[in-house]
């Protein structure tokens, strides 16, 4: 052991398999509280892999990470602003269609993530056929095809996230490009960001969200922006001015 203790999020869908690979990693090192001022629970868990040590999260379950929810608020702040060393995105291989939503939004936060094509046994079983490797060559990150409840392919899944916290694989993820206008606007946004947080936060992230005038993550900005000075002075955004 060296040491260091990776931390992984889980994030996906619900009823995608992930609690059940959450418990298989974990076993009886885990434990569940509440999220910090929340009613929302949290399951945290610890397991190791070739001599490495991780402590797990299993955030709740949403079907996006536009925060309309408690819980879809909670997944999408801890990803960007916790920043785990990877994260995991679950998803239903009999349903990847709607699945990958949340995993193309995983992917506009963080570079660190790793794709788990869970349920593959019952994927088999409709005749559905999945290729990681073309999959894996579009979305630009570690794609691996598992069955968590019977215990198929979990040392890939593992192999594949110590890769990723190892910094072992070229990593570029897919981005989502938007239209003209939106990009310059991205663009203008970008320098004022980055001079304030760095290579800290997701930059461009930060500028959809801050273009979409979400009041959640304009407040949770400025809650952080309290703390932080430049010059002696205070950084504070605004709605309604992007």
């Amino acid at each position: 052991m060296n040491g260091k203790k990776y931390r992984i999020a889980l994030a996906g869908n619900p009823n995608t398999g992930k609690s059940t690979l959450f418990n298989q990693l974990t076993g009886l090192r885990q434990h569940t509280g509440n999220w910090p001022g929340k009613t929302v629970a949290q399951s945290k868990g610890y397991f190791e892999h070739k001599n490495e040590e991780f402590e797990i999260i299993d955030l709740p379950g949403t079907y996006s990470l536009i925060a309309n929810s408690m819980d879809e608020e909670i997944a999408r702040n801890y990803i960007a602003f916790e920043q785990p060393d990877v994260t995991v995105v679950v998803l239903d291989a009999t349903s990847l269609e709607r699945n990958l939503n949340i995993a193309l939004q995983v992917l506009e936060i963080t570079d660190k993530a790793v794709i788990c094509l869970n349920l593959i046994d019952e994927a088999a079983k409709k005749g559905i056929e999945i290729s990681e490797a073309k999959l894996q060559k579009k979305l630009g990150v570690p794609v691996v095809k598992i069955s968590a409840r019977n215990k198929v392919g979990i040392s890939s899944l593992l192999d594949a996230v110590l890769s990723v916290v190892k910094g072992l694989l070229p990593l570029s993820p897919f981005k989502m490009k938007y239209g003209d206008e939106i990009e310059e606007r991205i663009e203008e946004l970008l320098p004022d960001i980055q001079s304030i947080y760095g290579s800290h936060l997701p930059a461009r992230w930060i500028a959809l969200r801050l273009l979409e005038g979400d009041e959640r993550i304009i407040d949770e900005l400025n809650a952080k922006l309290l703390n932080e000075k430049k010059g002696g002075h205070s950084y504070e955004f605004a709605s309604g001015e992007y």
